[in-house]
């Protein structure tokens, strides 16, 4: 007598819902992240990544010791300048108020 050997397979299929949310955004915004999107990817997929605050550690070592430094002092020049740019502008507004 032979058993009845039949083979069931049983599937467990999850449906998930994403929850979808409506926004307005203006034409030049639409072209903008348009533009930033890649062919196999959806807008969701665009402003996460766009939206994503990257951790500093990210970019460390993307400049080399040399640029580094070349952009500290640049930078340190750049503020240098603000700074007495903005000294200046101040006795100017002072002296102004004070009638001469």
């Amino acid at each position: 007598m032979r058993l009845n050997t039949h083979k069931f397979i049983y599937l467990n299929i999850l449906k998930l819902i994403m929850a979808v949310k409506t926004i307005t955004i203006t034409e030049d915004a639409y072209n903008l992240l348009k533009a930033r999107k890649a062919q196999s990817e959806s807008f969701t997929d665009v402003i996460s990544r766009i939206a994503k605050r990257r951790p500093l550690s990210d970019f460390f070592g993307v400049l080399s010791k040399e640029s580094g430094e070349r952009l500290e002092k640049s930078i340190m020049g750049l503020r240098k300048r603000r700074d007495e740019a903005h000294r200046k502008r101040m006795e100017r507004i002072v002296a102004e108020m004070k009638g001469g």
